[in-house]
């Protein structure tokens, strides 16, 4: 068999990416590259921790004329010294080494009982991405400076006493980004403005600034920001309607008293508006930083919500006859600005938008649920206008459920005996799982929420049906059950869809973490890729990403016992350096790794897997992929008769594979 000649693959072959080369390979990883504002904002949020840390009271931000950018702060101060360890000074390493910072030790003697700063890559990246980069800093009477080019140390660091006009501490960050690594330039005015002034909500008393000089103009142009009033004057000022009650606001955070499982310190602020009209503005922050994405924090504000919404409807007996309440209806009107404080945040991605930290849902709910039903009994009439206004989100979402239902007409395919179905008709919340094998479709029968989730279990693997034509798919008994369970009829993507009789408004593949779940997802998706397209392009397709691992880990200071889940081998990893951080013996936790979704229970399946507020579900679509290189791609991979072809594709692409035994 002929094939095209390769360089040799041997020991020099392999090559080691040092410093900040990995950025500069691959900056999509470590930042966005529509534009260098989240570069900026790594800064940014250097100096917001040092506010949050109680060291700084302003941050001045100014956009230059020559293209650069500079962030300043009175905080105090990178150190400058020799690191004990690395012989090199401190500033140096914070800003050339991946994997440096100050915020890795948390908790009492840490330079930062709470920041944003997690994975220790953050303003390093910057730096990695710009043509050139100043650091000045301002401490202990002596002023430092010193100067990067694309990621290396051009002017080694220099001291000198600080002069009669220099401020006593503070850093300066001036960058000049490097253009090729971005679409554009230019930073977005609107989301940096948005973020300056955040910043200013999130931290009554801190001055935030921004100064844009322009070429040939004399003054240059300043705003800047100090809110006394916080979260309440932010959200007033915002907010395209009159709310129906007056603002919820309040602030808590675990004092030494607290429960053993929240640390001193962490806890939540936060404001809510409920309003009849207009677009609802919702904004989040954990440690001051902009989770745009939401994530379990948020979870927490919209279960203590409709907790103590639900609780007093209950009480007073408000609940009209058949109107049952979701947590859609008190959160659908709501209007909130939310700064969560979290030890140990966990985000998804280095770009931080969305928080995944479980403990931050019960932290934040927990914290939101008993002083808002305290004031709704206190404020009876009050209690009563919002609760007239959940009932009536919840009536008109049972409407428009029962309108689906009358579209589907009487003659509907009889349901797969197998399939135990939910009791909402309500496309928007209704769910069904695809789940590999009987024993694992049992706990997901005990574990899910009866209300919106579907359970199909599904015996064995699937037909490969990317070479199977449209009217032989129903002989093969796991598709025909498929199909009718979602209600919808196989079809191409030209064909014009009855969407009428659909059933759920997500169908999730649910299987195994190991390799023979991968193989299962793989023959799902193709079925759904190659006959059912428009369900995948109208986004009803998911896959779970159920754990690979369970740590059991004991109590450790204050922290009980826990049970803690890991998708994969990096998040494992995280798991155990966090808990060696928290004082945790080596070797005292135990790690199992979950052979199938059967091994686990009910509870855990939920935790994990089901609770949409917890779990990992990633949509399914297109992306914008060339359908003609997908579906060669595909017929390469699925196809019968291309054996060949996936053998030299597995030759030429083996050593990159991390093969899991």
């Amino acid at each position: 068999m002929a094939t095209s000649k390769q360089g040799k693959y041997e020991e020099a072959s392999i090559r080691v990416l040092k410093g900040l080369e990995p950025v500069r390979q691959r900056p999509g990883m470590y930042t966005r590259t529509e534009s260098p504002l989240h570069c900026i904002q790594e800064a940014i949020d250097n100096a917001a921790d040092e506010a949050l840390a109680g060291f700084g009271k302003r941050i001045a931000l100014t956009l230059h004329a020559d293209g650069s950018v500079a962030v300043e702060d009175d905080g105090r101060g990178i150190p400058f010294g020799l690191h004990p360890d690395e012989q090199r000074p401190v500033v140096e390493i914070v800003y050339t080494q991946l994997h440096a910072g100050g915020k890795f030790d948390k908790g009492a003697g840490g330079a930062y009982s709470f920041s944003g700063g997690l994975h220790g890559v953050g303003v390093s990246v910057t730096n990695a991405l710009a043509r050139r980069m100043e650091v000045t800093v301002f401490r202990e009477g002596q002023v430092a400076t010193i100067a990067f080019e694309q990621g290396d140390v051009v002017a080694p660091l220099a001291l000198r006493k600080a002069a009669a006009g220099d401020r006593k501490q503070g850093t300066t960050v001036r960058v000049w980004p490097e253009p090729k690594y971005f679409d554009s330039i230019e930073l977005p005015r609107h989301e940096l403005t948005h973020l300056l002034r955040s910043k200013a909500v999130l931290m009554p008393g801190v001055t935030v600034s921004l100064t844009v000089e322009k070429a040939g103009a004399k003054d240059p142009e300043v705003q800047s920001w100090h809110y006394k009033g916080g979260l309440a004057d932010y959200l007033m000022q915002t907010l395209a309607a009159d709310p129906v009650v007056p603002l919820f606001e309040g602030a808590q955070y675990a004092t030494g008293a607290e429960a053993e499982d929240v640390a001193e310190g962490e806890g939540a602020a936060w404001c809510v508006a409920f309003t009849e009209e207009g677009a609802a503005v919702r904004e989040s922050y954990v440690n001051l930083i902009p989770t745009v994405a939401g994530g379990t924090h948020e979870s927490g504000l919209k279960d203590g919500l409709f907790g103590a919404v639900k609780n007093f409807i209950e009480l007073h007996a408000l609940l009209p006859k058949g109107v049952k309440l979701m947590p859609d209806d008190v959160f659908s009107r709501a209007s909130f600005v939310l700064s969560a404080r979290v030890l140990d945040p966990q985000f998804q991605g280095q770009i931080k938008e969305r928080l995944n930290s479980r403990d931050a849902l019960r932290l934040v709910s927990n914290y939101v649920k008993p002083p808002l039903e305290l004031w709704l009994n206190q404020h009876v009439e009050h209690g009563k206008k919002l609760a007239e206004l959940v009932i009536r989100q919840a009536q008109a979402r049972q409407r428009a459920s029962q309108k689906v239902e009358k579209r589907r007409g009487s003659g509907v395919a009889v349901l797969p005996g197998k399939l135990t179905d939910c009791e909402s008709r309500d496309l928007s919340l209704n769910e069904l799982f695809l789940v590999e094998g009987d024993s694992a479709g049992g706990s997901a029968k005990m574990g899910r929420d009866k209300e919106t989730q579907a359970i199909l279990p599904l015996r064995g693997k699937v037909l490969n049906t990317w070479e199977v034509e449209r009217d032989r798919l129903f002989a093969n008994n796991e598709i025909h059950d498929i199909a009718v369970a979602v209600g919808v009829d196989p079809h191409g993507a030209g064909d014009a869809v009855d969407f009428g009789g659909l059933r759920y408004g997500k169908v999730c593949i649910l299987s195994d973490a190991d390799v023979d779940g991968a193989h299962i997802q793989v023959l799902l998706l193709t079925l759904f890729y190659r006959h059912f397209p428009q369900l995948v392009a109208r986004g009803h397709v998911h896959v779970a990403r159920p754990p690979l691992f369970r740590v059991d880990a004991p109590a450790r200071g204050k922290k009980p016992a826990a049970k803690l889940y890991a998708l994969d081998d990096g998040e494992l990893e995280a798991i155990l350096d966090k808990l060696r951080k928290e004082g945790c013996r080596e070797g005292a936790w135990s790690i199992s790794r979950f052979k199938g979704l059967g091994e686990m229970s009910a509870e855990q399946l939920w935790e994990t897997t089901l609770n949409p507020e917890t779990r990992r579900l990633l949509p399914v679509g297109f992306g914008g992929l060339d359908a003609a290189a997908t579906t060669e791609a595909l017929t390469r991979l699925m196809g019968k008769g291309e054996a060949a072809s996936r053998r030299e594709l597995m030759e030429l692409n083996a050593d990159a594979v991390e093969i899991d035994v």
